[in-house]
């Protein structure tokens, strides 16, 4: 019997995802991709989308080289520019992807960006993941608000 999850494993649960994601993105127009609110207190989803390229950028890189980084991304005010950023931030994942271990995954350490608890580096992209489909939860509301159909959730 084979490993419940290993790295390589978990990284095509993220590559699913994130083309669920970046076919999230497509769907909307422009404008509204960087204006569409729901309500006051929310944001539009391409603020969204780049909290999730921050998380996962600064979680790869604290992970894989102990290096932990948080840089946001800003200044993306374009459809194109902001998928470019999510083209940037994955092929850095895959680049640094072969240095995570399952003993990485399984290494207890503080989280220098949100909580200073030790969790395990797998919980810390259980979260990132779990937060890219909260976000992209919002998104397809967005979209179905804005009278567009979302993608169709199960082809990743």
């Amino acid at each position: 019997m084979g490993e419940l999850l290993t790295p390589a494993s978990l990284l095509e649960m993220m590559e699913g995802n994130r083309r669920l994601t970046l076919r999230t993105i497509e769907a909307f127009p422009e404008e509204a991709l960087f204006r569409f609110k729901a309500a006051e207190a929310m944001r539009p989803f391409a603020d969204m989308v780049k909290e999730i390229l921050d998380i996962e950028d600064g979680y790869v890189r604290g992970v894989a080289t102990g290096e932990w980084v948080f840089n946001p991304h800003k200044g993306l005010n374009t459809k194109q520019a902001l998928l470019d950023a999510c083209a940037a931030v994955r092929r850095r994942t895959l680049e640094l992807w072969p240095k995570i271990t399952v003993e990485r995954l399984l290494a207890e350490e503080s989280d220098p960006f949100f909580d200073p608890t030790p969790q395990t580096n797998l919980s810390r992209f259980i979260y990132a993941l779990e937060n890219e489909i909260h976000h992209r939860g919002q998104g397809y509301t967005y979209l179905r608000m804005l009278g567009i159909e979302p993608p169709p959730f199960y082809e990743r």
